[in-house]
């Protein structure tokens, strides 16, 4: 296993089974890659080496940031409210939910207790975004009222971590001038820029992209922030470009799933310890009962409310429910700075990530909506 290359086949061949089990059952390849990932690491094992590490962690910056291009504004604007109210209802209902647990019905101390209400209060860009685009309900109204609720839930847990656990420096105040700024300017420079360069072999669109990706992915890392915050920020910000340059979107996103997100998923897989599940599995479904339970009780009645059929209400509500990058950020956080120690992690981790099947298999099987594709997609 110390030769690359062999990694570099196994990890594909994974990711190959992966793809084609999706094609036989039909769930998202990305959630397959999680649960070939789970079986693998606790198999054959697969080592997480700086390079695989590196691969996913683009994968997630990459597969975020699309996400972004496809929140239509026309849609967010005329469906704000429920976007909004769904989004921070999907924040505080787990947050409160899982915080009251883990600091009175387990008797965590107030920080630890923090962290596993912060990791379990996230709906996972990732996981939602890849199977709206597999399933293609990243072009319908309802999709993308979704994925913009996605990221109100987000930007709620990321806060909550940086207020609650804060760590202010002159990096932060850079990085949070320089995302501004990039927000702020690049739906302009963008159209400008790429009717120049655009339209050749070296891709010189894309490679400016992965610049800008990268180079506030350094200014977050500098800040003690994450790199997947600016790249949804930025995305949103290029939603109407890329809304009418598909063919951009398309090769983009090309790469994406072809190579960087099997890593990302196949690791997040790995990351499930049989041990791990087998002494700490009263708790890990606990966690995740208590998650979905708030998710389902603050989430559902605000589906009935914005007047969503019940089929839609369901899969949204199930789709909200899901977990993976911030989930397992926030818990990594915990333990990289001292204040839950590995058993603790090992437990939240496994919660977020069966947080990112348990729903969406539910959503995928018994509660997909009709595909009615927007007009300009029709």
């Amino acid at each position: 296993m110390d030769n690359i290359w062999l990694q570099s086949a196994i990890w594909m061949a994974l990711a190959l089974v992966a793809a084609m089990g999706s094609l036989y059952i039909t769930i998202s390849a990305a959630l397959f890659e999680i649960v070939v990932g789970a079986i693998a690491g606790n198999t054959i094992g697969l080592p997480l080496t700086p390079w695989i590490n590196y691969i996913a962690a683009v994968g997630a910056v990459v597969l975020t940031f699309l996400a972004g291009t496809d929140i239509d504004p026309h849609v967010v604007k005329k469906h704000f409210g429920a976007s909004v109210m769904i989004g921070l209802m999907g924040f505080f209902a787990p947050y409160i939910g899982c915080f009251l647990l883990a600091r009175y019905g387990l008797g965590w101390p107030g920080p630890q207790a923090q962290i596993a209400g912060i990791s379990l209060s996230t709906t996972s860009v990732a996981v939602v975004y890849a199977v709206m685009v597999e399933t293609g309900y990243n072009r319908t109204e309802l999709g993308k009222i979704i994925l913009a609720a996605c990221f109100i839930n987000d930007i709620g847990t990321v806060l909550a971590l940086g207020l609650v656990f804060a760590n202010y420096n002159m990096y932060l105040v850079l990085f949070a001038v320089v995302t501004v700024a990039a927000v702020a300017v690049l739906p302009f420079v963008v159209p400008w820029l790429f009717k120049r360069i655009g339209g050749r072999a070296s891709e010189p669109e894309i490679k400016f992209l992965f610049l800008v990706l990268f180079g506030l992915g350094w200014l977050a890392n500098l800040g003690k922030s994450e790199a997947v915050l600016p790249a949804y920020l930025i995305g949103m910000a290029l939603a109407p470009f890329f809304l009418a340059n598909r063919a951009l979107q398309l090769r983009l996103r090309a790469i994406c799933f072809a190579f960087l997100t099997p890593f990302y998923f196949l690791k997040a897989g790995s990351l499930i310890v049989t041990n791990a599940l087998v002494t700490g599995a009263a708790l890990i479904g606990l966690f995740l009962g208590v998650k979905m339970f708030t998710k389902f009780a603050g989430i559902l009645p605000l589906t009935r409310y914005f007047k969503f059929d019940k089929r839609e209400g369901m899969y949204t509500t199930l789709m909200m429910s899901t977990g993976l990058t911030f989930g397992s950020i926030s818990a990594l956080f915990g333990l990289t700075n001292h204040i839950i120690d590995q058993a603790q992690y090992t437990i939240l981790v496994t919660a977020v990530i069966g947080s990112a099947v348990v729903p969406t298999l539910i959503a995928q099987i018994w509660f997909q909506p009709k595909f009615e594709p927007l007009e300009e997609d029709a």
